[in-house]
């Protein structure tokens, strides 16, 4: 791969800057991860509307809160493991309980964070954002979508979750987005990549798939959903860098479940911790890279 891929985070952080430059009203807030979380530039450029609250990220979220209530609409940041992770009850009791304008930015989520290991690779994280009240949750595929979705978010009123990867190991290949006929295959985030790899090589052996991304994961685009499951009589696949409970398969599941029952084949983590490796090498450990998307494929159609 010749061009350098950027990853959601750096998207995230270059939509901040354009948003702070359009509306007065953006603050920043983290918790001792500016370069990290790319909110760096940020806290350069705007010094009074940046907070750094240090290792405390249930002060985080609470002070968001605040801040929120006061007519700002505030960015909360930091590891996807301790934002939601840490701060949850914060985040559901001051935040959502109460309808504030609050947006959390959750980086380095998923084994995509690799060498920082099981404690530091968030698979739970879009679990627990969903299954609050008022939350939308985001997860984009790419730079591009990342900026995009950052600005879509401020100008949602009411709370955010916006999940985003450490790094991209491959290249969004368009054509499979973009078609109308195959077997689906719902995917989220960094693995939407691996999905189209999956889709080129399946094709080549005549098996034809479309790959559907899926970035908003709550709330969920039902309609869209229910169009493609429908034109598929074989069924469908869901892909993510998550545990299966609580992912977006299951949100897809539970939806179909009741509009439009089919069968499903999950790539997702099945209910273990991460460990420490290359992205590369703990996608295909845990059964996520493009031949697991490929097998999942296969087992559907038999």
């Amino acid at each position: 791969m010749n061009k350098k891929i950027k990853s959601t985070r750096e998207g995230f952080g270059e939509a901040i800057l354009e948003l702070a430059e359009e509306n007065k009203d953006i603050v920043v807030l983290t918790a001792d991860l500016n370069e990290s979380t790319k909110v760096d530039k940020f806290a350069e450029k705007f010094p009074e509307r940046f907070v750094q609250v240090g290792v405390a990220e249930q002060n985080l979220a609470s002070v968001a809160s605040g801040m929120s209530a006061m007519g700002k609409i505030p960015f909360t940041t930091s590891y996807s493991i301790f934002n939601p992770g840490r701060n949850w009850e914060q985040i559901r009791t001051t935040i959502c309980y109460n309808d504030a304008n609050v947006k959390i930015v959750g980086s380095h989520a998923g084994l995509m964070t690799g060498p920082d290991g099981g404690s530091h690779q968030a698979l739970e994280d879009i679990a627990l954002a969903r299954t609050i009240p008022r939350m939308t949750v985001f997860s984009p595929a790419d730079f591009e979508e990342a900026k995009k979705l950052t600005k879509k978010a401020a100008q949602i009123k009411g709370p955010v979750y916006i999940r985003l990867s450490r790094s991209a190991l491959a290249e969004i290949d368009e054509k499979y987005l973009e078609k109308q006929e195959g077997i689906p295959i719902f995917a989220t985030g960094h693995l939407v990549a691996h999905a189209t790899e999956a889709a080129k090589e399946l094709e080549k052996e005549g098996i034809q798939v479309r790959v559907v991304n899926i970035s908003q994961i709550k709330p969920l685009e039902e309609e869209r959903v229910l169009a493609i499951a429908q034109k598929s009589h074989q069924g469908i696949v869901t892909v993510e860098d998550h545990q299966l409970a609580g992912g977006m398969g299951s949100a897809i599941a539970e939806f179909l479940s009741q509009k439009h029952p089919t069968k499903i084949k999950f790539v997702a983590v099945k209910d273990q911790f991460g460990q420490s490796g290359k992205p590369e090498e703990l996608l295909k450990h845990y059964g996520l890279d493009k031949d697991a998307i490929k097998k999942a494929v296969y087992e559907l159609i038999k």
